[in-house]
């Protein structure tokens, strides 16, 4: 069956009168043409489409915006990371953004967001870029095409890269904004040509959506065994989400997002979005293939006059991406949903090198270090951030929380409590013998042979130390690792200095979680003692 095709009166329902064409629905192959053709894009060997963000090489946060309006304003964690806008500057950037749509052609692509059809929303991206329109076909989830004939869009994302702010009139920090407004569910994008800005929106879209019908959203990757055995994987971007949630012995649910409800965990989207700058064919083999497929969009990666890649040079940024479709890993499972999970794992990537490869936590600590969610911003992320830089970020998701931290903590608690039997472990795949610049990354065959142990039980039957600092367990010994890796003091040259620098991250712990003043005691308790 051909799904039908929207006429321009579908466009003048968002305030929207395009003068050139409208292009719905449009295939991979047509936006290839579009982007070569425009001089936006080259082709690489191996069939991907190579692309160049500009001056924008990651997310811009600190020009994020939530509008101000009675629907929502009870519910939004203002400050720092919803920095507020008022509806009158929202609606001269929605001006803007429409008027610049107007003027040429469009591309519109119809998606949804969330795997399971009892929680997802139906997602429509307006963009004047057909790359950026290709991005977003190939990160969420594409409708069958009798369900792209009966969709309604509940959520817009009105994308113009190419329309900049006047801060002194708009209400903008910069000449870059991208803003939400809760209630009627539209993003308006402009002034960054970094595509990541799209996917994240919708993430946040999810995450103020789904708290609302008691499923907790998650910034995780996932994946499941044969044996259905599901695991989640927290982190930041860098931490490793991708690369370990992509095991050839395992089925892939999801690199990123997932929501976890009464009935299991599903992935919010249909593709991945994974750093790519050094990606080793022998180490992530499935990944690498991607960056040589049709149909994979790289961002930032540097590519010779012969099409010829070089995932090796980072001239342009450290955050060079590959954006494909799920299916394009071998083991990814088609349902993009599973069950409950029996594992939940935190990566951080410890810049101090302080933190041992894994422990497990109590179900006190697990909402401490949730609450934490301690990592470090890894180079090219974010804007300005050019080495690892020690942070906490709430949730390990912080720039994309609209609501407060605590409702996410609470939500989590609750999954545990009715799930008892799911284990929590704390991976850390920063560095070890000393912090960065001195010490050197933690192995990847080593993290990969842990999380192997801990997610098949087999950790169940080691003999744990408690860690003097932090009180969480810690292997002793595991088949296959170092011992001396397992005890991060072993692994410094001085472990008079591990012993120094493991108090300072110790006392900012304590630091940080003075602002979460609504937790109970018990939770409050179980990080490092003074």
């Amino acid at each position: 069956m051909i799904a039908i095709v929207p006429d321009r009166d579908e466009l003048a329902r968002h305030g929207i009168s395009v003068r050139g064409h409208v292009y719905w629905h449009p295939t991979t192959s047509q936006l290839y043409e579009h982007a070569l053709a425009r001089g936006e894009a080259r082709l690489a060997e191996g069939g991907a489409l190579v692309v160049d963000t500009g001056e924008h090489t990651g997310r811009s946060p600190k020009d994020k915006f939530v509008v101000r309006e009675p629907g929502s304003e009870d519910r939004i964690w203002w400050g720092d990371v919803n920095a507020e806008i008022s509806e009158e500057s929202f609606e001269r950037l929605r001006e803007k953004v429409t008027s610049r749509l107007a003027e040429g052609d469009v591309y519109v692509v119809d998606a949804f967001a969330g795997a399971d059809p009892a929680h997802r929303i139906a997602v429509r991206v307006i963009s004047e870029s057909p790359w950026h329109a290709l991005f977003a076909k190939t990160l969420f989830i594409d409708p069958t095409d009798e369900e792209l004939e009966e969709m309604e869009p509940e959520a817009l994302v009105l994308h113009a890269p190419s329309v900049a702010a006047f801060p002194d009139e708009d209400g903008t920090r910069t000449e870059t904004f991208v803003c939400l407004h809760p209630t009627r569910t539209e993003v308006v994008i402009g002034g960054t040509f970094y595509a990541g800005e799209i996917k994240k929106s919708v993430f946040t879209v999810m995450n103020d959506r789904l708290p609302l019908d008691g499923v907790l959203p998650m910034h995780c990757s996932a994946n499941v065994g044969d044996d259905g055995r599901v695991a989640v994987f927290f982190g930041l971007s860098g931490t490793g989400k991708t690369t370990l949630s992509a095991d050839p012995d395992r089925h892939l649910i999801g690199d990123d997002e997932h929501g976890w409800s009464e009935e299991g965990v599903f992935n919010f989207e249909g593709g991945c979005y994974a750093k790519v700058i050094r990606l080793s064919r022998e180490a992530e083999p499935e990944i690498y293939a991607t960056t040589r497929s049709f149909g994979t969009v790289l961002e930032n990666v540097v590519v010779d006059e012969r099409g010829i890649l070089d995932l090796d040079d980072d001239s342009k940024t450290e955050n060079t991406r590959a954006a494909y479709k799920l299916e394009q890993i071998a083991n990814a499972l088609p349902e993009k949903r599973a069950g409950q999970p029996s594992s939940v794992v935190f990566l951080t990537a410890d810049a101090f090198g302080i933190l041992p490869p894994i422990a497990r936590l109590t179900r006190d600590q697990a909402l401490y270090w949730f609450l934490s969610g301690f990592t470090a911003k890894l180079a090219g992320t974010e804007i300005g951030v050019t080495k690892p830089q020690p942070t906490f970020s709430a949730c390990f998701g912080a720039p994309f929380l609209p609501q407060p931290p605590s409702v996410y903590a609470h939500m989590l608690g609750d999954k545990l409590d009715a799930h008892p039997e799911v284990v929590v472990w704390l991976v850390n795949t920063g560095w070890t013998g000393g912090p960065f610049g001195e010490g050197e990354r933690m192995p990847i065959a080593a993290t990969r042979a842990l999380l192997d142990a801990a997610l098949s039980g087999e950790l169940a039957g080691v003999e744990f130390r408690t860690d003097p600092v932090f009180g969480f367990a810690v292997p002793v010994s595991v088949p296959g690792v170092p011992v001396s890796l397992l005890n991060p003091r072993l692994t410094w040259s001085d472990p008079t200095a591990y012993d120094a620098k493991a108090m300072d991250l110790a006392r900012m712990f304590r630091r940080n979680f003075e602002r979460f003043d609504d937790v109970s005691p018990s939770i409050a308790a179980a990080g490092p003692p003074a």
